[in-house]
């Protein structure tokens, strides 16, 4: 049975990679080659960050390692174990809340962990796969799972696999990965001048 795709309806020409990235639920019982995960976290390791302070790390499991796949799914939340432990791949983003030049708090922290997150999920949708991010985790637990130490924290939770196909998951999850995908205009959030002034260029033509 063939994997959904779900391509997202833009309202403006963009990258047909960001067309065909999306988060599913449903992942095809198939490992994934140790060469393209390599590939995946070399695009995540190109991000930009603040100072290029290359503020994350991962921690990832594969069903290979069948004790350590297990404790990464044990620091993520029971309803986000129930259908990320079908996937091939899980793990966690973590970030260091301080830069490692000063010594200063990194405010942007999370927000460059996100951008290797998108690098990530990008380049793993160029090579045929899916990723889904999670903020459903347990910090705390994941930190005495991992030993993470003081200094940083863990972000968020992902699987990350071949699509499957939405007949695999129960039916309340089966609808969701069927709905249409949907996001706010763009004159919700771009702004021109006061705060909440659509900036002109977002109004259709």
């Amino acid at each position: 049975m063939p994997e959904i795709k779900k391509p997202a309806p833009a309202g403006a020409p963009i990258h047909d990679l960001l067309i065909h990235r999306w988060s599913p639920r449903a992942f095809e019982d198939r490992a994934v080659e140790p060469e393209k995960l390599r590939t995946i976290f070399e695009a995540a390791r190109w991000a930009a960050s603040s100072y290029n302070g290359q503020p994350w790390s991962f921690i990832v499991a594969t069903k290979d390692d069948a004790k350590d796949f297990q404790r990464v799914l044990d620091a993520f939340v029971e309803f986000n174990q129930g259908w990320a432990k079908h996937a091939p791949v899980v793990g966690l983003s973590v970030a260091q809340l301080k830069f490692q030049h000063n010594g200063q708090p990194n405010r942007h922290a999370f927000h460059d962990v996100g951008q290797a997150a998108t690098s990530l999920a990008v380049q793993a949708t160029a090579l045929g796969l899916q990723v889904h991010q999670m903020a459903g985790i347990d910090p705390e637990k994941a930190r005495k799972i991992f030993n993470i130490p003081e200094g940083y924290e863990a972000v968020a939770g992902f699987a990350l696999g071949y699509a499957g196909h939405a007949s695999k998951l129960p039916d309340q999850l089966r609808e969701r990965e069927q709905g249409p995908r949907e996001r706010k205009p763009l004159s919700a959030f771009v702004f021109e001048g006061d705060w909440g002034k659509a900036a002109p260029f977002t109004a259709a033509k």
